[in-house]
């Protein structure tokens, strides 16, 4: 099934071609508890302009109602829908949502908003213009919209995209972005170990290792609270300093 921009006028969806052939975005949406937004992004996604792309979410054992939304609501909607039979964290739900992927390139999108679709074509042109594999949105560049929230949050990110760059030798400003974009056979020759939050500098790290052309450009960012149902807290800061060593110096 492709998914179409069903808002869209003619000539502006971006990007239709490489040069080649079609090119197609695999967008694959983790969830877990998100009974509130998930329609709101899926519809967002659909609208997104880009020319073809494929709709993928992995749903982590939500017990929140969102499950019966997809399965009643939802599932007609988009390409595809896998279910976990037990909550095992969004690494898991990348895991297999990238073994599924059948586009030209991939794209990660939370289910809680805080990340903006309209944006796909800002993060894949420097993949299009054929200098990048590996595209960082980052919320710390750029002169985009962005909710202030937790000043503590922004020091953690800070530090740890710091301590991962000594290991890596990059020069990220957001290691910790959770909107990443791969060329396909990239990502599909990682295999992702961690199940929960340390999967973002597991994929930096291994990204690192396979010294392909890594861009990153500045996106927008519309944070939400703890009482809105964010769900990272400190102990994934620990587990993602954790990551760092063990996917940089032990793998």
């Amino acid at each position: 099934m492709r998914c179409s921009n069903p808002d869209s006028t003619p000539g502006t969806e971006f990007p239709k071609t490489d040069g080649h052939h079609i090119v197609k975005l695999s967008i694959v949406i983790p969830c877990y508890n998100e009974s509130k937004t998930i329609r709101t992004i899926v519809d967002r996604v659909r609208r997104a302009p880009v020319a073809d792309k494929e709709i993928i979410i992995v749903d982590d054992y939500s017990r929140d109602g969102t499950r019966d939304l997809l399965r009643t609501e939802i599932a007609p909607l988009v390409d595809k829908v896998i279910y976990h039979e037990v909550n095992q964290g969004k690494g898991a739900a990348l895991r297999s949502g990238f073994a599924v992927a059948t586009g030209d390139v991939v794209v990660v999108q939370d289910a809680d908003l805080e990340y903006d679709p309209d944006e796909y074509p800002r993060l894949m042109k420097p993949i299009l213009d054929g200098k990048a594999d590996v595209v960082f949105g980052s919320r710390f560049t750029g002169g985009d919209a962005h909710r202030v929230v937790y000043f503590w949050h922004m020091v953690g990110n800070r530090v740890l995209t710091l301590f991962s760059n000594m290991l890596t030798n990059l020069n990220l400003t957001d290691m910790e972005s959770c909107f990443k974009l791969f060329r396909r056979e990239i990502i599909q020759r990682i295999a992702i170990e961690e199940n929960r939050f340390g999967v973002e500098p597991e994929l930096t790290a291994k990204v690192a290792k396979l010294r392909v052309p890594i861009y990153e450009v500045g996106i927008s960012y519309s944070g939400r609270t703890y009482e809105e149902g964010k769900k990272i807290g400190w102990k994934d800061g620990f587990r993602a300093l954790y990551a760092i060593l063990k996917y940089n110096l032990f793998r």
